[in-house]
């Protein structure tokens, strides 16, 4: 795990060293060797792959509402140069995933029991994939588009690209590393007829206790929030768990749950149709209908839009303090000065798996302000207002 921590380490230095801006770059670096380079790695994708062979996958497409059968891998989840250019950022992120494939390979072979090292090693490639996908760069591109408009910047004074954004995600990366460690994590093992599977934004973040209404009724959760949930799909019969485990309770036994009931493993996919931007990926041709009928049940639980924007203006001034009111976009564009604030939407499912239960006595954090409820590992950081600890 020490070589994984180096080399995030090694991605900041060689960024400071050569003054790299994650956002358009003019100098020329070492051309990355692959033009053709994938924001979901194939070393992910291989054990959904036909027989595991890393040539081609079977896939739905959910614009087109069509299943198609042994798609070539290499096409899948890629673009030209999609890390720019820099052969050296190219390295990095293959040694990372050359990381996680040697795990995955110690996971899916017979009695494993999940490591402290690995268990990092997972929940740090989590946050790489949730970060570096193309829907994520997608949503990056579009808030910065409405806010270029709001504020009538020229383009050819800001324009934030695809390949900007993703490199702008890996400066993110870097310096959130350690954001996620203080996750507990399982193992689940699939034994039901409904097999795990995969998309082309296959890193979920998502927050059962959020959902639930119980103490937040509105604004969004992010990385830091109490009640964080991850799920990454790591083949058809195995599934990693992030959780928060002053939330949940997830019983398990060295690391892994085993899940048999077919409900289960339809809640835990029910999040990659949810979150997908383009495919859903299966091994199996003969689950093209399952997966076409499971979406089509969930479809209209898709989030409209991805993030939302809200504009606030002055509205009143006193001796300490500055009051704002919600205005709309227009108004906001009228106004000479206006509050931006860009919120995620997540997607919220119709159902949980049953293994994910509340703790019972557990913890939040909280200092009044709009950070909302945080972890203990977010409390840490110096802030205005003191932390307080609350019951879920």
């Amino acid at each position: 795990m020490g070589d994984l921590t180096r080399r995030c380490i090694w991605l900041d230095q060689m960024r400071r060293r050569s003054k790299l801006r994650w956002a358009s770059e003019s100098r020329t670096f070492a051309v990355a060797s692959n033009k053709n380079q994938h924001f979901v790695p194939r070393c992910y994708l291989r054990p959904f792959t036909h027989e595991g062979a890393n040539a081609a996958i079977n896939l739905f497409n959910v614009d087109r509402l069509r299943f198609i059968e042994h798609a070539p891998v290499k096409n899948q989840c890629s673009g030209d140069y999609f890390y720019g250019a820099d052969l050296r950022l190219e390295k990095a992120l293959q040694e990372l995933e050359a990381e996680y494939a040697d795990a995955l390979r110690r996971i899916l072979h017979a009695g494993y029991e999940l490591s402290e090292d690995d268990r990092l090693l997972l929940l740090r490639f989590w946050l790489l994939q949730h970060l570096r996908t193309e829907s994520a760069s997608a949503r990056s591109v579009e808030m910065a588009a409405s806010l270029r408009e709001t504020l009538e910047i020229p383009a050819h004074q800001f324009n934030l690209g695809i390949k900007e954004a993703v490199q702008i995600a890996m400066q993110a990366f870097v310096s959130s590393i350690h954001s996620m460690d203080d996750l507990k994590l399982c193992l689940v093992r699939n034994r039901s007829k409904t097999p795990f599977v995969t998309s082309d934004d296959p890193a979920v973040l998502t927050n059962r206790w959020y959902f639930s209404g119980r103490r937040i009724h509105h604004g969004s959760f992010g990385l830091p929030s109490s009640g964080a949930l991850t799920i990454l799909p790591l083949s058809p019969d195995v599934l990693c768990l992030g959780y928060d485990g002053d939330v949940y309770s997830i019983q398990h036994e060295r690391g892994w749950v085993e899940v048999r009931s077919d409900r289960d493993v339809a809640s835990l996919n029910e999040h990659q149709y949810l979150n997908c931007r383009a495919n859903i990926f299966v091994r199996e041709r003969t689950h093209g209908a399952l997966v076409a009928g499971a979406y089509r049940q969930v479809a209209q639980l898709r989030p409209q839009e991805r993030y939302r924007l809200t504009y606030a203006v002055e509205d009143r001034q006193t001796a300490d303090t500055t009051r704002y009111r919600i205005v709309s976009k227009d108004q906001a564009s009228d106004n000479g000065t206006a509050l931006v604030h860009s919120q995620i939407v997540h997607a919220q499912p119709s159902m949980w798996p049953s293994q994910v239960r509340f703790r019972h006595a557990g913890a939040i954090y909280t200092n009044g302000s709009a950070v909302g409820y945080v972890r203990l590992s977010a409390t840490m950081r110096q802030t205005a207002r003191a932390f307080v600890k609350e019951r879920p």
